[in-house]
């Protein structure tokens, strides 16, 4: 017992050895194949290893192979993307190998097909690169050959001639190559021997000859071995019985019409066709001439998928036929006497293709979201087309929808990338549906769809665009501080953050300030309030720009010219400009007594500084000593007789006069105006001092009268001497310009005179004095307003006057209605004062 554990000991490692030495090989094998095998150009790899390879085996190095880094695999997410079947192999990314996923066995993927290969496609992703990988297996002897039957039974007739040949199943293998069947050998060799052939398709064919005639007086029944060698290393082979019964004779053997049948079935045919019928004929007559057919040597699969009328020989279709699984099929039929002779036929099936399988569309690699500034060609989807069928039926054409702006390419045989054609834009299309199409060219013809989403993510290629070129708004002045003066508005045709506006004032001055002091923005509504309160007068309008910024990066921007338009308010009450009011100070306008209707008595001079129809300005008369005297222009401030004066109109005449502008509450002011109705000065001084100062009234006219003279006489002395010295001094100032010793005469223009756009005195008003210095006469000549004398009468004249010439410029002043002095021309003899106001 133990020199036999010893011998399989000894089997087992020299197995060993020859399997690893195999392996070496095999190796080596793949190794050169990995390095010479690749090509660089079309991406594609090829490597060969053995079936039947534990789990995790060593493939390739396929970033080795194809030039590539291990952080490319990485970042790309490499992987493995087969065909709708079975995934053998996998990738290690972090070594950048191929290793065996899965027991591969060749006899299950490939059959008899030889050579034995799966191919597999490399997908790296950012950017998408594809690869063909294609891995060969190799055979290995893990098969046995085996016979389609346990035994065979044959009949032969005594009298059968030698070299009479008798079929038999050949065994099949699994293997190819020198792992399939080799050799038969058959035991014992008295009467028969083997004689193998090979046929067309590759297998071999192998009949039994007799070569010794038989008697079945000497030898009713013999029984034979036949054993089936492959070539592998250590070989196998398998063995089935042959029992032959010897017959009484029969002189004639069926003989097949034809050696060999063909026909042709659409893979479409129903169960039940008629494919051919083999027909034998045999010259005996009776049992002996009666032939049955069976098939003698067929595939397992051919058996399930034929069968035969044993006594027509009508082959019929079994179950549906494949043309994508195999084509063509080979069967040898028997014909066969009651006697036990028999002749054979091949039959040749031939399998038509239908085009009865549509295209298939396999998602490779597909990026639904891309930029909209992609460059024009940017992949965006791989996807494998495929059909089974074959020739025109499998031919396919791949298109996609016109309306998109994409088209595909086609790489690699089979694969088609769908690529951009044209400059994307989200703001005018976010999203595509593209439709691939696929259509073979069978007849009818099939197709498939199949419907991709490309998403256009958002880039910052808009700038912010102002609803309005020029914004303008409207402000009333005395607005409170804070208020909501407008709103900007901008869009963005970004998406996102890239369309989250912010608005900022653009930094100016506005009349010497910083625009910020006067107007500030909210950065998310675009608001702009005021930060304090405008006045019209000072102020009427201000422009600024405002910039609209997007979130985008880098960030876009625009910006608008915003003039914002101050309102003015009726906030200024009239101002007189003429009479001059004053608390200490009587002002009267003389008016003769001949006066006839409509004479100019003065003229009310006010302005306002508001504009518009708040500085429209109207006069009306409030109150008078007598209404029926006197009128006053609604519209220029002119005061008027109403009628002829009369002998019995009151010397002392008093008007109050209301200025009122036409704002929304109007205002107001009120003047008063003293009117003396006199012929000469002397009358005008019997009466004048009878008018009443400010409001209280002096009952005791004689007091005052005797001062006032006392104050003119005082005041005369002083003139006089001012005015000798004022014009010896302006005598020798101008003796330079004139070198002339012509008396000289100054001219003193007036000087009030609107010209603004809110003017409300359209007359110019002047006021001039002429004096003679060759003389020393004291001649007057007084200018009036409007054809009117002006009598004034100062309670304190010595002081009006002191205070007059002490101003230096007394007599040169003559530019406004507010710095004309106070003309005074006394005349002595007249005992009269006229001082122009």
């Amino acid at each position: 017992m133990a020199p036999r554990v010893d011998y399989f000991r000894s089997c087992v490692v020299s197995q060993h050895r020859r399997r690893r030495t195999a392996q070496l090989k095999w190796q080596t094998v793949l190794f050169l194949l990995c390095v010479y095998g690749t090509d660089a150009v079309s991406g594609q790899a090829r490597y060969s290893i053995p079936e039947e390879m534990p789990e995790g085996s060593f493939v390739g190095n396929i970033a080795k192979d194809l030039g590539l880094e291990i952080s490319r695999l990485l970042s790309g997410k490499a992987r493995v993307v087969t065909k709708g079947g079975r995934q053998y192999v996998e990738l290690s990314r972090d070594k950048g190998a191929l290793v065996v996923k899965e027991r591969i066995d060749r006899e299950e993927l490939c059959k008899q097909t030889t050579p034995c290969s799966f191919s597999f496609d490399l997908i790296i992703e950012n950017p998408i690169q594809l690869h063909r990988i294609t891995v060969e297996v190799l055979d290995i002897n893990d098969n046995a050959p085996k016979f389609p039957k346990g035994a065979v039974h044959l009949e032969i007739s005594e009298n059968t001639a030698s070299g009479k040949r008798f079929p038999l199943d050949s065994a099949v293998d699994l293997d190819v190559g020198l792992n399939g069947i080799q050799s038969y050998a058959l035991s014992p060799t008295d009467h028969f021997k083997l004689e193998i052939n090979n046929r067309a398709d590759g297998k071999k064919h192998v009949d039994m000859i007799l070569q010794r005639e038989l008697d079945r007086e000497e030898r009713e029944e013999l029984k034979l071995v036949l054993t089936a060698y492959d070539g592998g290393s250590p070989k196998k082979s398998s063995t089935v019985q042959i029992h032959i019964s010897v017959l009484d004779v029969n002189d004639n053997t069926p003989v097949c019409k034809q050696s060999v049948y063909k026909a042709e079935v659409r893979e479409d045919s129903p169960v039940g066709s008629v494919l051919t019928t083999v027909s034998a004929a045999d010259a005996d007559e009776g049992v002996n001439g009666d032939v049955s057919y069976s098939f003698a040597q067929a595939s397992e699969e051919a058996r399930n998928l034929f069968q035969i009328n044993p006594e027509t020989g009508e082959i019929t279709l079994l179950n549906s036929l494949d043309y994508e699984r195999e084509n063509s099929y080979q069967i040898n039929v028997e014909a066969k006497d009651k006697g036990g002779l028999a002749d054979t036929c091949n039959v040749i099936i031939d399998v038509v293709d239908v085009n009865d399988n549509a295209p298939t569309i396999q998602l490779m690699s597909f990026s639904n979201t891309i930029a909209e500034n992609a460059p024009v060609g940017t992949t965006v989807a791989v996807v494998n087309v495929e059909d089974a069928d074959s020739a025109q039926n499998g031919a396919v054409q791949c298109k996609i929808n016109e309306d998109t702006p994409f088209k595909m390419e086609s790489s690699l045989t089979d694969y088609y990338a769908l690529v951009t054609d044209e400059v994307l834009d989200r703001e005018h299309v976010a999203e595509y549906n593209v439709t691939i199409s696929v259509r073979d060219q069978g007849s009818p013809a099939l197709h498939s769809n199949k419907t991709l989403t490309v998403r256009v993510s958002d880039v910052n290629d808009n700038a912010p665009v102002f609803h309005s070129a020029h914004y303008t708004a409207f402000v009333p002045e005395n607005n409170p501080p804070g208020v909501a003066v407008l709103t900007v508005r901008a869009r963005d045709a970004d998406w996102g953050p890239n369309a989250r506006l912010s608005y900022f004032l653009e930094e100016s001055d506005v009349m010497g300030s910083p625009v910020s002091s006067l107007i500030s923005i909210n950065s998310d509504s675009g608001v702009v309030h005021a930060v304090r309160s405008f006045d019209y007068e000072q102020m009427k309008s201000l422009s600024f720009n405002v910039t609209a910024r997007d979130g985008g990066s880098p960030p876009l921007s625009s910006e608008v010219l915003v003039t914002v338009s101050v309102q003015d308010q009726n906030d200024n009450a009239p101002q007189v400009l003429y009479p001059v009011q004053s608390g200490g100070s009587v002002v009267a306008e003389m008016v003769p007594r001949s006066a006839d209707v409509g004479y100019l008595v003065t003229k009310v001079v006010a302005v306002d500084v508001d504009s518009g129809q708040n500085a429209w300005l109207s006069y009306k008369l409030q109150k008078a000593t007598d209404r029926a005297l006197f009128e006053v222009g609604a519209q220029n401030g002119e005061i008027r007789t109403v009628r002829q004066v009369t002998d019995k109109d009151a010397v002392k005449q008093k008007l109050t006069v209301v200025v009122e502008d036409n704002g929304q509450p109007s205002r107001s002011a009120v003047v008063s105006i003293n009117v003396a109705v006199a012929d000469s000065f002397p009358e005008v001084l019997s009466e004048l001092t009878d008018f009443p100062q400010g409001r209280e009234y002096n009952e005791k006219l004689s007091f005052y009268l005797v001062l006032a003279l006392a104050a003119v006489s005082f005041l005369f002395i002083t003139t006089v001497v001012v005015i000798v010295s004022v014009k010896i001094y302006r005598w020798r100032q101008s003796r330079v310009l004139y070198q002339s010793s012509l008396p000289v005469i100054p001219y003193y223009p007036s000087g009030y005179a609107d010209t603004g756009v809110s003017a409300t005195l359209p007359h110019m008003y002047n006021y001039d004095v002429c004096m003679s210095t060759s003389s020393r006469k004291s001649d007057c000549k007084y200018s009036t307003l409007g054809g009117q004398s002006v009598l004034v009468v100062d309670q304190g004249f010595s002081e009006t006057l002191q205070r007059a010439l002490k101003d230096k410029d007394f007599l040169d002043s003559a530019e406004s209605p507010e710095t004309v002095g106070h003309w005074l021309i006394l005349s002595l003899k007249e005992r009269c004062v006229i001082f122009l106001l």
